[in-house]
């Protein structure tokens, strides 16, 4: 299933909390950009990012970095998220 999480990417915080649940990441990218504009702020402002995982969560649970990914096994990335940022 495909989760929003809240990540302020501290490395001494590992589990992070599921937002909202999905079967798709289509209706996935549809909660983000609703809690963007329900919050009036960016995706990086937010918090929030789209993760896959294999458990069984409900929103309020936590997810630890094992039991988690971007992207779903199989799942088709877009040309732009196969790189990373940096030089």
């Amino acid at each position: 299933m495909y989760a929003l999480i809240y990540d302020e990417h501290q490395i001494d915080q590992p589990l992070k909390k599921v937002i909202s649940v999905h079967e798709t990441r289509d209706e996935a990218d549809i909660a983000l950009e609703n809690r963007k504009r329900e919050l009036g702020r960016t995706v990086y402002e937010c918090n929030t990012r789209i993760v896959w995982t294999d458990k069984n969560v409900s929103c309020g649970d936590s997810v630890g970095p094992r039991e988690y990914d971007t992207w779903r096994a199989g799942e088709r990335i877009p040309e732009g998220e196969q790189h990373d940022d940096s030089d």
